[in-house]
């Protein structure tokens, strides 16, 4: 199925690119294709019952698409208070329980017991490293196994993710197949919180 069939079976509309709120802080909304998310979801890093987090999560597509593929439990984190309503139409017409879209700033979400994140370039590396402080803090609070997810990850990223000593580079999701053209960007870089 392509994006649009399956916003239509999902019952929500996530399609289209909008850049309205972008800042030096806060990147454009653009959804992660549903063929990436399939992949994700077949890689068997995340599983039935998780708790998700999906970081600047716009219209909601990764939270929809993970609670209905895998039961998930899904929190998405959104900046824009414009994208945000839009997110809450989609959980209504969504029509199901496990979702929660908030219209929040990522550096002061409280992670909790969440166990998965999930980023496709939301924000910047100032922002990024903040929240990674949160995700840590809160591996310390309550250890347990968790993963962090990075679609699309600009060289920024990847040059901070990978000298961190708290995280585990696990493993890579290629994507490039998917799409016309060789982007090494197309892949998913997985690392575990190792505290």
């Amino acid at each position: 199925m392509n994006d649009a069939q399956w916003d239509k079976k999902l019952g929500i509309q996530t399609v289209g690119r909008d850049a309205n709120q972008e800042d030096k802080h806060h990147y454009p909304y653009e959804p992660t294709p549903y063929r990436v998310l399939e992949r994700l979801v077949t890689s068997g890093y995340i599983k039935k019952g998780d708790r998700v987090v999906d970081y600047g999560c716009g219209k909601g597509r990764v939270g929809f698409f993970l609670h209905y593929r895998l039961d998930c439990q899904v929190t998405g984190i959104e900046y824009s208070e414009k994208i945000w309503k839009q997110a809450q139409d989609n959980l209504f017409s969504y029509g199901k329980k496990g979702i929660e879209i908030l219209c929040a700033n990522a550096e002061q979400y409280h992670v909790h017991d969440m166990d998965s994140f999930y980023f496709f370039n939301p924000f910047s590396e100032k922002t990024l490293k903040s929240v990674m402080g949160n995700v840590l803090e809160s591996y310390y609070e309550k250890p347990r196994q968790m993963y962090c997810f990075f679609y699309y990850p600009d060289d920024e990223y990847v040059s901070y993710l990978m000298t961190q000593d708290f995280l585990l580079f696990v493993d890579e999701i290629d994507c490039q197949d998917i799409f016309e053209g060789a982007n090494p960007r197309e892949r998913i870089l997985i690392f575990e919180v190792v505290g």
